[in-house]
Parts: structure tokens; sequence; C-alpha cells
């Protein structure tokens, strides 16, 4: 008689705050959160911002990636909202539980801001000058997956209205062309290519 293989058992508990570089930024005088043209709800500057500030810092319930997947397993491929973000190979912060305002910067092309990770906490600091009544935003770089649906790009479609705007919230934004096999009498050798490294993303496989 078969041996019953037993199931992984995946710690959902949620991991600590890092402490180090100070209190949490929770909140910030200079935003707001109200109905945005863009999507939905967005965070607008009601003070000036200047270049380089740090705004907010992206809040919500620090988990590993096998219980963020088990805590969404059942979300709709076909939904793009998302709340989590990739801090590293172990923690994914899911702002949709004791998230902050920071979990509303929608996504655009080229934003006004930018997700930076130092201690393994992440915030949104600006990229250039913010005068009030902006909406603030930050390109979220989606990464493609191999098995996306078909109309992946059509689920991910920006819609920013930037001159610059790629018209898809993915990275990159075409899908790479399957390698075609060079003919056998060619017998020429291909070096591979250098990865260039990039800023974590947020996730959409788990919001």
């Amino acid at each position: 008689m078969a041996k019953k293989q037993k199931q992984k058992q995946i710690d959902m508990s949620s991991q600590p705050q890092p402490t180090k570089g100070g209190a949490p930024i929770v909140t910030s005088p200079l935003i707001e959160v109200r109905n945005s043209p863009v999507h939905g709800r967005g965070v607008f500057a009601v003070a000036p911002i200047a270049k380089g500030a740090r705004i907010i810092e992206y809040l919500g319930d620090r988990v590993s990636h096998e219980a963020a997947d088990k805590r969404y397993e059942d979300h709709d491929e076909s939904d793009n909202h998302t709340f989590l973000f990739i801090v590293d190979k172990h923690t994914v912060i899911d702002a949709g539980v004791g998230g902050n305002d920071a979990r509303f910067i929608n996504h655009q092309c080229k934003g006004n801001c930018e997700s930076v990770i130092e201690n393994r906490r992440v915030f949104i600091d600006a990229t250039r000058d913010i005068s009030p009544g902006e909406e603030l935003g930050y390109d979220y770089e989606i990464g493609r997956e191999k098995d996306d649906p078909p109309n992946v790009d059509e689920i991910y479609a920006c819609r920013c209205g930037s001159p610059q705007c790629r018209g898809t919230m993915l990275w990159p934004p075409k899908k790479p062309e399957p390698k075609r096999r060079k003919p056998a009498k060619a017998r020429k050798t291909r070096r591979p290519e250098a990865k260039s490294k990039r800023r974590p993303e947020r996730s959409r496989r788990r919001a």
C-alpha cells in the first residue's frame, strides 16, 4: 500500500516589521487619498513635495511568498488589482491587510515617484518636484511569467495618460519573442546575455 505523502505545512504567520531605520512612516501630511482619473482611488499631493523627499512607507502584513500564494490562491487572474509588494525572496508585503495610504498610489509609466527598498523596508520617494494637486505614481514593473494568459497585456493595460506611456504595467513592455533555432549548417554558438539588475517589483499573482 502506497504511503500518503505529507502536505507541506505553510507558515501563515506574520513577520515582524523591521526596526532598523526608525519608526514606520505610516502617514504623511503631504498627501491625501481621493478618486483618481487613472484608476479607482489615488494619492495626491496637498503640499509641495521636493525632489528626493521620502513621502511614505509601503506598509502591510509581512508574510512569506508561500503564505501570500495560499492567501490568494483563488484570486481571479483577470483582475489586475494588487496590493502585494515583493521585498525579497523571503518576504511579501500585503497592504490589503493592515496597509496604509501607500497602497493607493497608482502605476504610472513615467511617474513622479519611485519605490526604494532599504533595510528590508519599502519607501516611496519623489523623483522630481511635485506640485499640490498632482497625483503620485511610480512604475510597478510587473514581471511577465511563462504561464501568462493570452490576454495578459489587456488585463494589465496602462491608462496613465503620460506621453511616455508604454501601454502596459508589465515589464518588459513586449512579450519576448521565442528564440528561433539556427540552421544546423551555421554551427554558431551564442554568448549568454547579461541580465540587468532591476528594482523589486509589485506582485500580481498574489493580489
